[in-house]
């Protein structure tokens, strides 16, 4: 497996798996018994952090019924709706010396979390796993899907994070100082959250790099091409007046 950085405190986590989850009992417990495999299986400690966005069904309590029986699992709540909200609660909480954001459906396998780590990747600030970069794989995703992302990215990369083919697959890793430097300035809630913080972080000229990724497209997503896209499209735009307005200087 190699070898790890160590941490100053050695009962501290050395990567953190962030996870928010918004009515998600069909998909958790399959997720959840995956992603405890792949943590028992690691030489290093690892934590995992559900972050229930004020679901209506039985996700909380999905979560710590798991946790009872795998003490690595943290159950948190996040009133605020959104999975910007979610992410921000969980990243801020988390206290590994790497965190992770992973979405609840696992479409990109939870042991390619492995490229986004020393030994196989170092000397970066933030790792974004992409389904564009040299050497991903994308299976199964309907066409509307594909351009729709195509058009948002080039919106994104004109106007907000330069230089990136795939700034929105829901996989992306950041080191611990810099989690907590940058999601305290994040103040978009919705899907939108991810351009913003990245936007922050070129600004601050951190090392941003691309980690190709095998992603499965998932046919209960809850992207609605038509709303979503115009509410990024606004969020692209709220993100530039913000940084005119000085809201990202610390």
């Amino acid at each position: 497996m190699g070898t790890h950085p160590s941490t100053t405190d050695p009962s501290r986590p050395f990567v953190s798996i962030v996870i928010p989850a918004y009515n998600e009992e069909a998909r958790l417990p399959e997720s959840l018994e995956r992603i405890a495999r792949f943590a028992e299986s690691q030489d290093y400690p690892v934590e995992v952090i559900v972050v229930d966005n004020n679901s209506s069904d039985r996700t909380h309590a999905i979560v710590e019924d798991f946790a009872a029986q795998k003490p690595f699992v943290r159950p948190l709540f996040e009133g605020t709706q959104g999975k910007g909200a979610a992410v921000r609660t969980g990243m801020l909480a988390a206290r590994g010396q790497y965190r992770f954001i992973c979405d609840a459906d696992l479409s990109m396998p939870i042991e390619d979390i492995t490229r986004f780590l020393p030994p196989r990747l170092t000397d970066f600030d933030i790792a974004i796993g992409s389904r564009e970069a040299p050497g991903a794989v994308r299976y199964d995703e309907p066409w509307h899907r594909h351009v729709m992302g195509r058009v948002f990215n080039t919106i994104v990369r004109l106007f907000a994070v330069h230089g990136f083919q795939d700034t929105q697959a829901g996989f992306k890793m950041f080191r611990d100082d810099v989690a907590e430097e940058l999601f305290p300035l994040q103040t978009l809630n919705g899907w939108s959250f991810d351009v913003e913080v990245l936007f922050i972080a070129q600004q601050r000229g951190l090392r941003i790099v691309e980690v190709p990724i095998h992603w499965y497209y998932k046919a209960n997503t809850r992207i609605r091409p038509v709303r979503d896209s115009i509410d990024m499209f606004v969020d692209v735009l709220r993100i530039r007046w913000n940084a005119l307005r000085g809201r990202y200087r610390s």
